[in-house]
């Protein structure tokens, strides 16, 4: 069986089939750790990940059309309309069909929804903490992988 070379630090072989040189897996291990960080954190605030996410969405801009929200945490209505029946049963935020297009529904804060917002002020600072980044490799960070979304959305 032909060994593989090893490709220097930070420079893999094109095309090579090793695991550690693979960005795809560096994507995925950073995305379970940092989602694990997150949990007992939201558990405090009785959310999962993806409620945390629209609640977020919805603390920046109240009141976002549902084709608004998906479109701003990159959803399809399938995997947002649960996240929000199970949110409207918490009390946090509320369904409104429009009265000039009863197909289109907004997504309201109640007033838990809203006090919630105050709670999660801690939750950033943690995961950043756990983090250990510079602000500078944060912003960078976030940089490259907005880059990376739009590269490969883009084709």
């Amino acid at each position: 069986m032909a060994q593989e070379t090893q490709p220097g630090p930070g420079t893999p072989a094109q095309g090579s089939l090793l695991l550690r040189d693979q960005l795809c897996f560096a994507l995925y291990t950073a995305s379970r750790a940092v989602t694990a960080r997150y949990r007992p954190l939201l558990d405090e605030l009785g959310l999962t990940y993806p409620q945390y996410l629209v609640m977020l969405a919805l603390w920046e801009r109240d009141a976002l059309s549902v084709g608004d929200l998906g479109s701003a945490l990159q959803l399809e209505s399938s995997t947002l309309s649960p996240l929000l029946k199970r949110l409207e049963a918490a009390g946090l935020v509320r369904r409104e069909r429009r009265p000039e297009d009863e197909r289109s529904v907004t997504v309201r804060l109640t007033g838990p929804g809203t006090a919630l917002r105050a709670k999660a002020h801690a939750v950033p600072l943690a995961i950043g903490d756990a983090m250990g980044l510079t602000p500078e490799q944060n912003a960078a960070a976030k940089h490259l992988l907005r880059l990376l979304t739009t590269n490969v959305t883009a084709g």
